[in-house]
């Protein structure tokens, strides 16, 4: 039986834009911003940010060296923002309805520092709240140092848990993430980018279909 559900950031919480992302790293001088960035797992020193393997301000120098001018904190922030096309209260307002129903509330991303301070923010919901206030625990790639699909990822949250892989559904839109969950046997669910998914997922928690 499901007692936790936990939430992919990047297209599930939030609607992400490829293609923005790509436009403000190229404003900034980066050049092959394209092969550098990926929907749903960094590589290089974008994989290295995301996997905690640098920090902030490593990520921000070596990016500075890679564009051949100085970049700021902010700037880098500002390019990684290009992802977040919209945060939809009636995401965050399903998650506080699954909590008054009983179920735990976990954040499950391959995310950053640059993109964790805007999410841990007033910023980050139409009703100013950041998005702790929606989760009952974050785990975020950069902090665990272990990234998606990678069953190091899960198997860090089912230990830090301390619950069954069949006691969790896993809601992701990259297919490849959610077949990596279901190995290890934790329901999933993987909806496409931007869609409403909010009544698919109650019915499926309602009707026992998980």
């Amino acid at each position: 039986m499901v007692k936790t559900i936990a939430f992919d950031l990047g297209g599930v919480i939030i609607t992400i834009d490829n293609d923005e992302p790509v436009r403000r790293f190229k404003e900034l001088g980066v050049a092959d911003a394209e092969q550098l960035l990926n929907p749903y797992v960094q590589s290089g020193f974008f994989g290295d940010l995301e996997h905690g393997k640098i920090d902030e301000e490593e990520f921000r120098a070596q990016l500075s060296q890679h564009a051949g001018r100085e970049l700021t904190w902010e700037q880098c922030q500002y390019a990684w923002k290009g992802y977040v096309a919209e945060v939809q209260q009636c995401n965050l307002d399903i998650m506080t309805k699954l909590r008054s129903m009983g179920f735990r509330i976990i954040l499950a991303s391959n995310t950053n520092g640059f993109m964790q301070a805007w999410a841990d923010s007033e910023a980050f919901s139409p009703d100013k709240h950041p998005i702790s206030y929606y989760c009952d625990r974050m785990y975020r790639s950069h902090e665990m140092k272990e990234m998606k699909p990678s069953d190091r990822f899960f198997r860090y949250i089912l230990t830090h848990e301390r619950t069954a892989p069949s006691d969790i559904l896993f809601i992701d839109d990259s297919a490849r993430n959610c077949a990596a969950a279901s190995q290890l046997g934790m329901h999933t669910f993987c909806p496409h980018n931007g869609s409403d998914w909010t009544g698919t997922l109650l019915d499926m928690l309602e009707n026992n279909k998980v």
